[in-house]
């Protein structure tokens, strides 16, 4: 079964030392620019891969940017057999407006949410411009976008963000001395 945990339901527990695990399934790039101290990374883009690495014995606390992904990833460990579930209702939006304490980290790349906005937008106003300028058929260019938009909110996925999830500046460098967080386990 899958629970909600609020933000300050989970700082709680994390500062009394209780056991858990707290898994961030948002992007590398997106946990590298600001994160819960024990949080692990575990990017829903391949989360299959390394869902069998979570401890079935302990509590779940799933995280992303505002609870949509740590829900699909919720829903994968359900499948799994776990039971002890919870995904933070708000995720890192909600952490950071009740002001709890949060790793900078160094990255300077754009959440992948920003990503798909400005990656949409390009499109949009790229279609529009060769619309005019080219031929009246590369309005369909902004017309699939926006289909493309409509389908994102309606099935509450993005085939956008799953591209640019895959994009290298995106990924985690392959070399040493990167920081990951860790399973809290107090």
């Amino acid at each position: 079964m899958i629970k909600q945990a609020t933000v300050h339901e989970i700082n709680e527990l994390l500062d009394s030392g209780g056991e858990c695990q707290v898994i961030d399934v948002r992007e590398f790039s997106e946990f590298n620019s600001e994160r819960i101290a024990d949080a692990q990374l575990m990017p829903l883009s391949n989360f299959e891969k390394h869902a069998d690495e979570i401890d079935h014995s302990k509590p779940v606390y799933l995280m992303c940017r505002s609870g949509n992904r740590a829900t699909q990833a919720a829903e994968k460990l359900a499948a799994k057999g776990f039971t002890d579930i919870h995904v933070v209702k708000g995720g890192m939006t909600a952490w950071a407006g009740a002001d709890l304490p949060i790793v900078k980290g160094e990255s300077k790349v754009w959440s992948l949410e920003r990503q798909v906005r400005f990656a949409a937008g390009l499109f949009v106003l790229t279609g529009v411009v060769l619309g005019f300028a080219v031929s009246p058929y590369l309005f369909l260019l902004s017309g699939f976008v926006g289909a493309g938009l409509i389908f994102a909110a309606v099935t509450d996925t993005c085939g956008m963000a799953m591209v640019l999830a895959r994009m290298p500046w995106n990924q985690k460098p392959a070399e040493k001395g990167v920081v990951e967080g860790q399973v809290c386990s107090k």
